[in-house]
C-alpha cells in the first residue's frame, strides 16, 4: 500500500489505466476484510454516486457503506480519483453495443448507440461531470468509442469529416442526456414526478404576466410538438433531433458523392 504522504506528494497520474505493476494489479493482502475486493468496492462506489453524486462522495463514506476501515480501501485503489475513474468505466460496461458482425443499417446502429448513451447519462447523472475529467481509456469506454467510430465510418463520411460527425451526434446526446438527468434528479429531490414538477413550473409562469408573455411563443411550440407527458415530449424532441443529425450526415455524404472517383 502506498503511504498517504507519498500519495499526496507524488506526481499525478494521467489515468489509473496507465499505471504499471503492483499499482495496476492491486488486491487483497493478509489481514484485510474477507469478501472485500476491487469489484465490490467499485459496485458500492457506483451505488453511492447514484445516490449522492460526486460532491458528497468520499472514501470514508464508502468505507462505512462496506463496513470496513477507510485505510483498507487503499489496498485496492491508490486514490479516490482512481476509484472514480474505475466507477466511470464500470457503468460504460452496461451499455448495449452492436456486435462486430452486425451489418444493420448505420442509421439504425447510430440511433441505438445514441439512445443507450443517453440512458446512461440519465441513469447516472454524475457521469457527465467525470467524462470531461478523465481520459476515459478503460476497456468499456474504449469499446463504446470503437463502436461509435465504426458506425460513423460506415455512414460514408469522408475521413476528415468523421470526427465532426461523431461530435455532432454524441456531443448533442451528451448535452441532452445531462440536462435530462439533472431534471430527473431535481424532480426526485423535490418529491415530485416529472409531470408534477413541469405543471407547477408552468403554473408559476402563467401566474406572472411578464413571464407569461415571454413564454407565449415557447408554449405554442411545446403544444405543437405533441405529447401528454414530459417523457413523451422529450422522446419526440430526441427523435426529431437525431433525425436532423442523420439527415445532415446523409446530405454531406451525398454532396461529396459526385467527387468520388471510379
Amino acid at each position: 500500500m502506498v503511504p498517504a504522504s507519498d500519495r499526496a506528494t507524488g506526481p499525478a497520474k494521467t489515468s489509473v489505466w496507465l499505471a504499471k505493476g503492483p499499482e495496476r494489479e492491486r488486491g487483497r493482502r493478509s489481514g484485510q476484510p474477507e469478501g472485500l475486493g476491487r469489484d465490490k468496492i467499485i459496485e458500492a462506489s457506483v451505488r453511492l454516486l447514484d445516490e449522492h453524486g460526486t460532491a458528497a462522495f468520499s472514501m470514508r463514506k464508502l468505507a462505512a457503506e462496506l463496513d470496513v476501515t477507510a485505510m483498507s480501501l487503499y489496498w485496492y485503489v491508490e486514490t479516490k480519483d482512481d476509484l472514480l475513474e474505475l466507477a466511470l468505466d464500470a457503468v460504460f460496461g452496461d451499455l448495449s453495443l452492436p456486435a462486430p458482425e452486425d451489418r444493420a443499417d448505420w442509421r439504425d446502429r447510430l440511433r441505438d448507440l445514441a439512445r443507450t448513451y443517453r440512458a446512461l447519462l440519465v441513469r447516472h447523472p454524475w457521469v457527465s461531470g467525470l467524462i470531461g475529467t478523465f481520459l476515459n481509456i478503460g476497456p468499456n469506454s474504449l469499446a463504446f468509442s470503437r463502436a461509435v467510430q465504426e458506425v460513423v465510418g460506415a455512414s460514408g463520411l469522408s475521413p476528415e469529416a468523421r470526427m465532426g460527425g461523431l461530435a455532432a451526434v454524441f456531443q448533442f446526446v451528451y448535452g441532452f442526456g445531462t440536462i435530462e438527468g439533472h431534471f430527473v434528479q431535481r424532480c426526485a429531490s423535490a418529491g415530485l414526478s416529472q409531470d408534477e414538477y413541469f405543471r407547477r413550473a408552468m403554473g408559476t409562469i402563467e401566474e406572472r404576466p411578464e413571464l407569461s408573455r415571454e413564454f407565449e411563443q415557447a408554449t405554442e411550440i411545446m403544444e405543437a410538438r405533441g405529447g401528454t407527458t414530459v417523457e413523451e415530449m422529450r422522446e419526440r424532441d430526441f427523435a426529431v433531433a437525431l433525425d436532423l443529425l442523420v439527415a445532415g450526415i446523409e446530405a454531406m455524404v451525398a454532396r461529396r458523392a459526385p467527387d468520388k472517383g471510379p
